[in-house]
């Protein structure tokens, strides 16, 4: 029972984090492996047990989702499901050790990024006489490779994903996060079709229903929370977020 709630609570914060900010993995993945599951298994099963809180979070959101510059939903959301697939393969076939290695590099590049996006995208505008913008191509280069480290790892893919957007087309933070919400969901829904199919993440279904309750509960209630929050808050918020998760995981990597 001990184990249970906690997983319960933590698949709880992870819910609300990945609606407000992202960064959800980072608390459901450990509390798992803190309860006695190996890490593969652990990071199969949160990215199972996300799954319904995404798409929670997402049904809130459902009515704010705006297009990535000129990239359609529809070829975005595909991208994402087609790359989540790609990556939980990767995650059940070869060894993690390096692309884990290379986690904190990325999450520091995409806090940078998230920080100080907009200003450089205005300071290279003024340098260029013409606005900067990623063409539709590369932005979905971009979230297929955004989409393949978030099925074989998941952690902060989404706030990855306001970076890629940020840089490229200067989109606001709180703008895009309706987006972020709905392409993560796009991602973990992929990766656990082949999760549940070819993992061992059932092998503890009363820690992974816990923590599926949980973050039922979290994503439904942080997403009516973002949507309250003005944006300079939420963007404070994902930034808050963005840099904790950079110190955690370097910390962790050390």
């Amino acid at each position: 029972m001990p184990e249970t709630l906690l997983v319960l609570l933590a698949g709880a914060a992870a819910g609300a984090l990945n609606a407000v900010g992202g960064g959800g993995t980072f608390v459901a993945l450990p509390a798992l492996v803190a309860v006695g599951l190996p890490p593969v298994t652990a990071n199969a099963a949160s990215s199972i047990a996300l799954v319904p809180g995404s798409l929670a979070s997402a049904w809130v959101y459902r009515r704010e989702v705006t297009p990535v510059g000129s990239t359609s939903t529809t070829a975005l959301t595909t991208v994402s499901v087609i790359g989540g697939g790609l990556g939980a393969g990767l995650l059940l076939a070869l060894p993690a050790a390096a692309f884990d290695a290379a986690v904190p590099w990325l999450l520091a590049f995409a806090t940078v990024v998230l920080a100080f996006g907009r200003y450089l995208s205005r300071a290279v505008s003024t340098v260029l006489g013409r606005p900067v913008g990623m063409t539709s191509r590369t932005i979905l280069i971009g979230q297929f490779f955004l989409a393949l480290y978030g099925g074989y790892f998941g952690g902060a893919v989404g706030i990855l994903m306001l970076a890629l957007w940020g840089i490229g087309l200067g989109l606001d933070t709180a703008a895009g996060n309706p987006m972020r919400v709905t392409q993560v969901a796009a991602v973990y829904l992929s990766a656990t079709v082949l999760f549940l199919v070819a993992s061992d993440a059932l092998s503890a279904p009363l820690l992974l229903a816990g923590m599926l309750a949980g973050a039922v509960v979290g994503g439904f209630a942080g997403a009516h929370l973002a949507r309250r929050l003005p944006a300079r808050l939420l963007r404070g918020v994902i930034l808050t977020t963005a840099v904790t998760m950079t110190v955690l995981y370097f910390l962790r990597a050390g």
